[in-house]
């Protein structure tokens, strides 16, 4: 949970303007982000309702849950039904809002820093690669942007890289096993059980 604490500090606050660089976009949610939760005592605090609501109104609007659950998913995802389509996207998506809320609590001291981007922007996989530093040794962070499609729109967030792990490869592992033996629902269920879990605790 330690290393996952970081994958908070960049919780976007605001909409992205069309001609904000994506670097520029990271590093300011990261600041933006990082002051926040330092002003809240009860965030640092623990308060499970509290870092549920920050991380359901700053950061989930910014994430594509449907191209990530799908990457995640694999070639299963064309198979399953829009029903199985949207339960298994909801369950994946109360996982990780769960766990980023968790992890927040755990935020003192650490910033951002950015590291050079390398090549042409690229509007469907660009790579935003930072590293987080605070007490003991610096924590490489990377983040992978699309640009949403539209007048007004901006980056969404669909996968992130802490310590050289990208989330979806390491998640796509997990739930290719859960479908060879249940199928979709499956996997559903078996998500639906870890956030009951997750919620009792």
């Amino acid at each position: 949970m330690g290393v996952l604490c970081t994958l908070c500090l960049v919780a976007p606050t605001a909409s992205l303007a069309v001609d904000e660089a994506p670097d520029a976009f990271i590093k300011r949610v990261a600041v933006e982000t990082l002051d926040a939760v330092k002003a809240d005592k009860s965030l640092k605090g623990g308060d499970v309702g509290k870092i549920m609501q920050l991380v359901d109104t700053k950061l989930v609007q910014h994430i594509n849950f449907r191209r990530m659950t799908a990457l995640a998913t694999g070639p299963n995802w064309r198979k399953a039904t829009p029903e199985q389509q949207k339960r298994l996207q909801d369950e994946f998506k109360l996982l990780l809002v769960r766990t980023y809320s968790g992890a927040l609590s755990q935020v003192s001291d650490q910033t951002i820093e950015l590291k050079p981007m390398r090549g042409e922007i690229d509007e469907k996989n660009l790579i935003i690669r930072t590293e987080v530093k605070g007490r003991g040794d610096p924590i490489q962070l990377d983040y992978r942007l699309e640009k949403t499609p539209g007048e007004g729109a901006g980056w969404m967030i669909y996968d992130l890289n802490v310590m050289g792990i990208w989330l979806i490869e390491n998640y796509k592992s997990q739930f290719t096993k859960e479908i060879s033996t249940g199928g979709i629902d499956g996997l559903i269920s078996s998500l639906a059980e870890r956030n009951k879990s997750t919620a009792k605790k």
